[in-house]
């Protein structure tokens, strides 16, 4: 088989490229996603190259990519890309993209070509589809004065993913990062607001490194919930140099105990509100992670828990199911094999990745996905 040399993106070097383009967009382009077209000017590359550099799975030359870092003020490093021989393409099977092989050291058999797509998709995966705006409008709203942003949606549609990416953007903003699984709260903690505030600020302040302290700041006179934001405002967040995300994940677990939560949302939005006129809040930055399959308190205009910039994550469309596909080494371009495999799932991001997993591992055509075992449970979640 005939072979040619080149370079291949690797998921660190993507990473680097990605954080280069997110810093033009929001210096240049007031946080708007550069379009292909718009990076093929910049770079001076056509939108075709750009393409086939992006699915980290076709090869370019070495200096097409350091045409791309350099457009970003990037230099390219050794751990930016891997060198590769390309099969020649009028030895490629219908519809699949031979894997490369990678030289010096061939690929750990050890190491899955198709990772398994159980739970978030990781910061190096190249699997993890964009919707945009949606990512945009979340680096935008986080580096703001007291930003704030609620990701929803169903479950199994991407909200951990993207949590991810925030809190990767957020440590290339040098913020402190604090993180809160609900799911770890124990049952005792939920059923008495005292306690559980107290607890909340005691994981807080050990995430940050700072000693908690509590007794000096809370006090019975004043209620739990006053002795809770004095105790972040004259406290944390005067003693932390940098803003501080805090992360609430799986925050629907508290929609099971209704006084808590009312208590503990009125009191985050009041934060967020005072925000807007106190630079001591400011520094605080509200990420909250639910599933919109529970019914959310008190869900309204109104509703104390309606605060920050809303993320309502959408099912995949046809071009984000072809390019999906596209990264998995598939030729879907006519838009059949999509068609006839949104029939079966729609746009469901999991339900997408799990049957692409398939397809690949199995070398299964999307008509044989109806006789597998695994069609049933995968439609447990469509």
């Amino acid at each position: 088989m005939k072979r040619r040399r080149g370079v291949i993106l690797t998921p660190v070097g993507l990473k680097r490229l990605q954080a280069g383009i997110q810093a033009v967009e929001i210096a240049e382009n007031n946080g708007n996603r550069l379009t292909l077209e718009e990076l093929s000017e910049r770079i001076n590359l056509s939108t075709k190259t750009l393409s086939r550099l992006w699915s980290l799975n076709t090869a370019v030359d070495q200096r097409t990519l350091k045409l791309c870092f350099a457009a970003f003020d990037l230099q390219l490093h050794p751990e930016d890309y891997t060198t590769c021989s390309e099969p020649d393409a009028k030895h490629q099977g219908e519809g699949w993209e031979e894997p490369f092989t990678q030289n010096p050291e061939p690929r750990n058999p050890l190491t899955p070509q198709f990772p398994y797509p159980d739970g978030p998709v990781p910061l190096d995966s190249p699997f993890y589809i964009e919707r945009p705006p949606l990512e945009t409008l979340a680096y935008q709203t986080l580096v703001q004065p007291g930003g704030a942003i609620r990701i929803c949606a169903p479950k199994q549609m991407g909200k951990s993913s993207l949590m991810l990416r925030l809190l990767d953007f957020a440590q290339t903003q040098h913020y402190s990062i604090v993180y809160l699984d609900c799911k770890q709260i124990c049952p005792s903690w939920l059923s008495d607001i005292n306690r559980f505030l107290w607890g909340f600020c005691s994981h807080v302040a050990k995430q940050l490194g700072v000693n908690p302290d509590l007794e000096s700041y809370w006090h019975e006179c004043l209620g739990c919930k006053l002795s809770c934001s004095f105790y972040f405002k004259d406290y944390l967040l005067e003693v932390i140099d940098t803003p501080v995300v805090l992360v609430l994940n799986e925050l629907d677990r508290l929609f099971n105990y209704p006084t808590l939560s009312q208590e503990f949302f009125s009191l985050l939005r009041s934060w967020y509100e005072e925000a807007r006129g106190d630079e001591i809040w400011q520094k605080l930055r509200l990420v909250l992670v639910y599933s919109t399959q529970k019914d959310v308190p008190g869900d309204s205009k109104q509703s104390s828990f309606n605060l920050g910039l809303p993320i309502y994550l959408p099912e995949f469309t046809p071009l984000q199911v072809q390019d999906l596909a596209k990264r998995h080494g598939l030729d879907w371009s006519s838009g059949k094999e999509v068609t006839a495999l949104m029939k079966i799932f729609g746009g469901h991001p999991y339900l997408i990745r799990m049957a692409l997993y398939h397809i690949c591992t199995r070398r299964l055509s999307v008509d044989q996905l109806h006789s597998l075992n695994w069609d049933k449970q995968l439609h447990r979640y469509a």
